[in-house]
């Protein structure tokens, strides 16, 4: 009787090798292993065994659907399936395909977004096909964000197709490279194939695949963060990690989860035991769900022992997958001090064998030689514990969280830090909301005097590049309401260029709306300080309130699309204006409808302008009578 063909799920770098392989982009190799070839499959030794005893492995993907069989050895590719879904799907072609759509074209191999000059040398190229490199850690941006950004850019072209190639970086500069001229080149067939010129300097990227960028590589202080505090039981680090966390929602402004050890273990964990086993699967298990809340832009913060170099590396490279940054806090109280601060005496029935396999004592913790900061706890209070993860964490760029907070004179002192061990979770007590300092963090960050009676109502609109329709909205807004408004208008960008002139296509379109002169704008990007002083911030979509409410979430009382806000005018009434319309749109405020969005007709020509207008004209006429107070009333 034949042995069972064994089942394995490849790294994402081998099953892009794999598509390669079954889709004949890699021409003339044809199998894993051939020689000079970087493309390779590596089999755990338990899988490898059992697939030299039945000749062939079966490969399936992470769902579990068989891809292909492999011949064990020889590493010969049977195609069993193709993978149906995931994101562009329908952009990842056979070479035979793209023979078929589109012979005669002009081939770009894309590996990265591409700048204004770099759109500007295809327009002329005639027809294209970007083929754009979507392989495991070949660009910079994700497969997907490259895709996107490379789509845009099409647009911008004109006559151009986009193709996606799953061609993986596999660490060998040369090999790789040899490899790209190989793929690229049974991709174009007979067809010329055209390299991009570098960037220049002062090249930057079109205002649609900016934004793109820009999504997928947030600065610093936005990038999904995964605080990750490692140390023996009783260290301190659950203390530190939930001070953290506390810090960090009293300060607002990111979205923060908890992965304590305990908590993990009663609602993800459930059922494991602590052999070293299970207790590894637990720390993959908080590595795997810390790089899900990093890879969309949260802030996990996560304290278990994790007394293992190896599965620390592992929640690492999960982060780095998922686009995140890992941020690794050794709290390295040491053994004496732990045991010392044993109340349930855990330490000691460990020293007397009755429980096994109990870090720092019967099983090894592994100093880690790679924590971005390392805090000894002993004899200090929390926050100034704390302090030293603050002080690494603002020089990485990451966070700029406030020290402790100065407590008044006769105030209480700060707790010291005790946790019980394996459970960590017995501490003196923590701060109360009356505690000195902690009112004061939470109130000091968005206090504002009311404004005075007279004072201008202050109205910012914002677009992407603030070039077309915020200036619009700036300059046809100031029309509508007159010289005598009491209302200043301004507008800005959320990846607004600086100092430009409005765009002449959709500048165009103001004259027939009495607007005569538009030559003294010129375009900003937000800042916090131009969010702040404004009373009302209009945005042309749900995207750009998105942007500022992600990075400025006490602003949602004052911060609509402009098509969201028409609708809450409309529903008030006539009666209402002024301020006190400002006051009852905030408590009527929700999720804006994507629906209402003004589209950005930035290079769509004359007509997608026009429209534009129009859409945002019908807008403010029903927007600014009602905040100058000039509309009819029912009095």
């Amino acid at each position: 009787m034949p042995e069972p063909v064994p089942q394995h799920c490849p790294t994402p770098r081998e099953l892009d090798d794999l598509e390669l392989l079954v889709t004949g982009a890699a021409h003339p190799t044809t199998r894993f292993g051939e020689p000079g070839s970087p493309l390779s499959l590596t089999l755990p030794p338990e899988v490898e065994s059992a697939a030299r005893d039945a000749g062939a492995v079966e490969l399936v993907d992470p769902e579990g659907l068989p891809l292909a069989r492999v011949t064990v050895p020889g590493g010969e590719v049977e195609s069993l399936a193709h993978a149906e879904f995931g994101p562009f799907r329908h952009l990842y072609l056979a070479p035979s395909t793209v023979h078929c759509r589109y012979r005669g074209r002009t081939f770009v191999p894309v590996a990265d977004a591409l700048t204004e000059g770099q759109v500007e040398q295809l327009r002329a190229a005639g027809p294209l096909v970007l083929l754009t490199l979507v392989g495991t850690g070949t660009a910079d941006l994700s497969p997907v964000g490259l895709l996107r950004a490379t789509l845009r850019a099409a647009e911008l072209i004109g006559d151009a197709e986009v193709v996606a190639v799953p061609l993986a970086s596999h660490g060998d500069a040369d090999a790789d490279h040899a490899l790209g001229v190989q793929v690229v080149s049974t991709y174009a067939g007979d067809d010329p194939i055209i390299g991009l010129a570098d960037p220049t300097e002062d090249d930057v990227y079109p205002a649609g695949i900016a934004e793109v960028v820009d999504f997928e590589q947030p600065p610093v202080d936005r990038q999904g963060l995964v605080l990750f505090f490692t140390g023996l039981s009783g260290s301190g680090k659950s203390t530190l990690a939930r001070a953290l966390m506390d810090r960090l929602l009293e300060q607002g402004g990111r979205t923060v989860t908890s992965l304590d050890g305990d908590v993990v273990r009663r609602n993800l964990s459930a059922g494991l035991t602590f052999s070293k086993a299970d207790r590894e699967t637990n720390i993959r298990r908080i590595g795997w769900v810390a790089a899900e809340i990093s890879r969309h832009g949260g802030v996990a913060v996560c304290s278990p022992i994790a007394p293992f170099d190896e599965t620390r590396q592992q929640v690492r490279g999960m982060v780095d997958d998922a686009g995140g940054a890992f941020f690794l806090v050794h709290v390295a109280t040491p053994l004496e001090e732990c045991e010392r601060r044993d109340r349930k005496g855990l330490y000691a029935k460990a020293r007397r064998g009755e429980i096994p396999e109990f870090t720092g004592i019967s099983s090894p913790y592994e100093v880690p030689e790679d924590a971005d900061v390392a805090v000894d706890t002993t004899g200090r209070s929390i926050e100034d514990a704390l302090d030293d993860v603050l002080d690494a964490l603002r020089e990485a760029g990451y966070l700029d969280l406030p020290s402790a907070p100065v407590v008044e004179q006769g105030g209480a002192p700060a707790p010291t830090v005790v946790e019980t061990p394996e459970t960590e979770k017995q501490r003196q007590p923590g701060p109360t909301a009356g505690s000195p300092g902690f009112d004061t963090l939470r109130t000091s960050s968005f206090a504002a005097q009311p404004p005075a009676e007279d004072a201008p109502l202050k109205v910012l609109f914002v677009c992407t590049a603030n070039i077309c329709r915020s200036p619009f909205m700036e300059l046809m807004a100031r029309q509508l309401a007159g010289p005598d408004a009491n209302i200043e208008f301004r507008s800005a960008g959320t990846h607004g260029f600086t100092d430009h002139e409005m765009d002449e296509v959709m500048a165009t379109t103001l004259a027939p709306r009495g607007v005569a002169d538009h030559s003294a704008f010129r375009s900003r990007a937000i800042d916090k300080a131009i969010l702040d002083e404004a009373d009302l911030v209009l945005t042309a979509e749900a995207a750009h309130r998105t942007f500022i409410l992600d990075d400025h979430p006490a602003l949602f009382r004052k911060v609509f699309t402009i098509g969201q806000f028409a609708e809450v005018v409309r529903a008030l009434g006539p009666d209402v204006s002024g301020r006190e319309l400002l006051e009852q749109a905030a408590q009527r405020r929700g999720n804006a409808d994507a629906a209402l969005d003004v589209h950005d007709p930035y290079r769509r020509g004359p007509e997608a302008a026009e429209t534009a207008a129009a859409g945002i004209e019908e807008l403010l006429r029903v927007v600014v009578p009602a905040l100058a107070g000039t509309r009819e009333t029912t009095a």
